[in-house]
């Protein structure tokens, strides 16, 4: 495929003090193979050097234009407003977060995938993510012989917890009339409103995978994951998304069993926290989310999953230990990481 004819890509990078990476991000797309893109830049009011290093990019090569929001956007926000930037010539739509990048052969392989199989609206690939001494290979467990899936079979299993092949932004490249037909492409603003877009997409088309490591995703204390992790999010995230996509591609039966599944998992998650007094914000901002997603907080569940802990802890002394010593060493190893 030549130049001429290749589809245009629009890449998009929002960010916002992202100084220490950014020179890193922007050269990983400058190195691209493939040649017919442009870049947009979205600096969210950063107050370090982003927005003269992606200005600094900019006057070299034309291909990419810095934009500077006005006011402070949540992250979220600043996501969908960079979509809305993108080219209206653009086939496809490929987002490289300010502290990721990406391989040379990343959008190459991306779209020749799709422009294959005209029926896939997102692609996906393997990813490295880490640093520091913690390092592993994300979005695993697709057969290497299934390049395309039909999207209802990929969010069903997805939604029913089989698979985990829904990347993140940096490692997925969206069919770009796919993010044009809403105003707001990541359709909540929670910190996993890019699965929930992936989602929302499959309704409409099929995923295609890429067996390759294509991108990397690097864990510090300032990525939106980070926070996920520390109030343990994604219990919620994945109800809500069950709520909003289960009756497009589960049986009432499924949605149920999984949800109650889910909360169940919740409340001991809830109970191992409370038996650890954890801070009053883990408890406004879970509150907050379960309201959200529809299940109001239960004191009483919680207090009989707390006893149930507790209990456990009495009866199995030594489990306990083992289990709180495994917790410790992940934490120390994250917190190394993010140094």
């Amino acid at each position: 495929m030549s130049a001429f004819e290749e589809p245009l890509v629009s890449i998009v990078t929002p960010v916002y003090n992202g100084g220490p990476y950014l020179a890193e991000c922007i050269e990983s797309v400058l190195a691209q193979t493939y040649s017919h893109w442009d870049y947009v830049i979205v600096d969210n009011c950063s107050t370090d050097e982003t927005g003269r290093i992606a200005e600094n990019y900019a006057r070299k090569d034309s291909r990419i234009r810095v934009y500077h929001n006005d006011e402070l956007l949540p992250i979220i926000a600043n996501h969908n407003h960079a979509f809305k930037l993108i080219s209206p010539d653009s086939k496809y739509c490929k987002v490289v977060s300010g502290d990721d990048w990406i391989y040379p052969e990343c959008v190459a392989r991306m779209v020749e995938l799709a422009e294959a199989n005209p029926s896939i609206g997102v692609v996906g690939s393997y990813q490295l993510s880490g640093g520091g001494g913690k390092w592993y290979v994300r979005t695993f467990g697709l057969p290497y012989s299934s390049t395309v899936v039909p999207g209802r079979e990929i969010a069903g299993a997805h939604l029913l917890g089989t698979l985990d092949v829904l990347g993140d932004p940096t490692s997925s490249l969206y069919r770009s009339d796919l993010i044009r037909r809403t105003d707001s492409f990541f359709p909540n603003p929670t910190a996993e409103a890019d699965v929930s877009a992936i989602y929302e997409c499959l309704r409409f088309s099929d995923f295609g995978f890429v067996h390759q490591v294509l991108s990397y995703e690097r864990l510090h204390p300032e990525q939106i994951t980070h926070t996920s992790r520390r109030f343990n999010a994604f219990f919620s995230s994945k109800i809500g998304d069950l709520r909003t996509y289960g009756p497009f591609f589960l049986d009432p039966a499924e949605q149920d069993a999984r949800i109650q599944d889910l909360m169940d998992k919740y409340y001991d998650v809830l109970a191992s926290s409370a038996v650890r007094f954890r801070e009053k914000e883990f408890w406004s901002y879970h509150k907050r989310r379960l309201r959200e997603v529809g299940f109001p907080f239960s004191g009483i569940r919680l207090a009989k999953a707390v006893s149930a802990k507790i209990l456990d802890i009495l009866l199995n002394p030594k489990n306990t230990s083992e289990k709180f010593l495994r917790r410790l060493t992940t934490s120390q190893n994250l917190q190394r990481t993010s140094l």
